[in-house]
């Protein structure tokens, strides 16, 4: 996750176009926010459209706009989202759901910062950077002729990947933590805290949906329970269910290598080295030393 980061630092000052990817609910726009507000034109507005949503002649107009009598509703000129985010920054979310036809108008408009409204004769020009974002793999979807390989050069020049939330647990109890704040400060709450447990139980599930969907676990669970104190027994049934994890250690492992292999795993699964310290039933201090013999890494630190 710090490399990501670190890149996305590399990344804000410029105005080359940035390309994010990462699984649904992972946090896309959220990087793309960052971007903006670390960049130059952090002052100017931040545009977001959704390019699923939309059929292609509906995506065109909210993309570029249209004049009055464009099509049969338009009963009044209409500034596009380029428009909107003239001075800032636009982000196309899901932009490999956008049909070949508009791929193409929208290259152009990048190419020269320049388009016209549809129905239009005007050319307008805008001065904003351009990100956007994906779930899919866009070069398979360049393969198999659903994306234009142009405009896929065009927006990949710089790159981020987001990972899913599964490979950084260690940031789970943290933003469990923060959206659970975040719920009861806004509904009006008393502040609600996990118990270790909960935490433990947290990190050991898998998370499909992300970050989105650990959002959504905490706000049911700062809603729906009364307790300040939030146990293993008031977390989702789905995130209840998930067992600890055995370590198989086969006959005949040195106790040194098996002793490496539960450390390691106690401390992917539980939130602190003081709490895997707890359940592994040996001092503070013992485990910082067998984590610094065994050559291990607490993501934590």
């Amino acid at each position: 996750m710090q490399e990501l980061f670190d890149a996305l630092k590399r990344a804000a000052p410029h105005e080359s176009t940035v390309l994010i990817t990462g699984e649904s609910g992972t946090g896309k726009e959220l990087i793309a926010r960052a971007l903006h507000a670390l960049g130059s034109r952090a002052s100017g507005p931040f545009v977001a459209i959704n390019c699923a949503t939309l059929s292609d002649q509906l995506l065109e107009s909210e993309l570029f706009g249209h004049e009055r009598g464009a099509f049969t509703s338009a009963d009044r000129p209409k500034p596009g989202v380029m428009e909107s985010a003239d001075g800032g920054t636009l982000l196309l979310d899901e932009v490999n759901e956008m049909g070949l036809g508009c791929q193409a108008k929208l290259l152009r408009a990048i190419e020269r910062r320049e388009f016209r409204r549809v129905g239009g004769t005007r050319k307008i020009k805008v001065n904003l950077r351009v990100i956007a974002a994906c779930n899919v793999n866009l070069e398979d979807a360049v393969a198999a002729h659903r994306f234009r390989p142009d405009l896929y050069y065009r927006l990949k020049v710089l790159s981020l990947e987001v990972p899913p939330l599964r490979s950084r647990k260690e940031a789970i109890p943290v933003l469990a933590q923060r959206f659970l704040d975040e719920v009861t400060a806004t509904a009006h709450l008393p502040a609600r805290r996990l118990t270790p447990e909960a935490l433990a139980q947290l990190v050991r599930y898998e998370w499909p949906g992300n970050v989105r969907e650990l959002r959504n676990a905490m706000e049911s669970v700062a809603l729906m329970t009364a307790r300040t104190l939030i146990d293993v027994e008031d977390l989702p049934p789905n995130v209840r269910k998930v067992a600890e994890g055995a370590v198989q250690v086969p006959v005949g492992t040195r106790l040194d290598t098996a002793e490496r292999e539960i450390i390691k795993r106690t401390l992917e699964t539980y939130p602190s080295v003081k709490e895997s310290a707890r359940v592994l039933g040996i001092g503070l201090r013992t485990l910082h030393t067998k984590i610094r013999a065994y050559g291990l890494r607490d993501r934590r630190s």
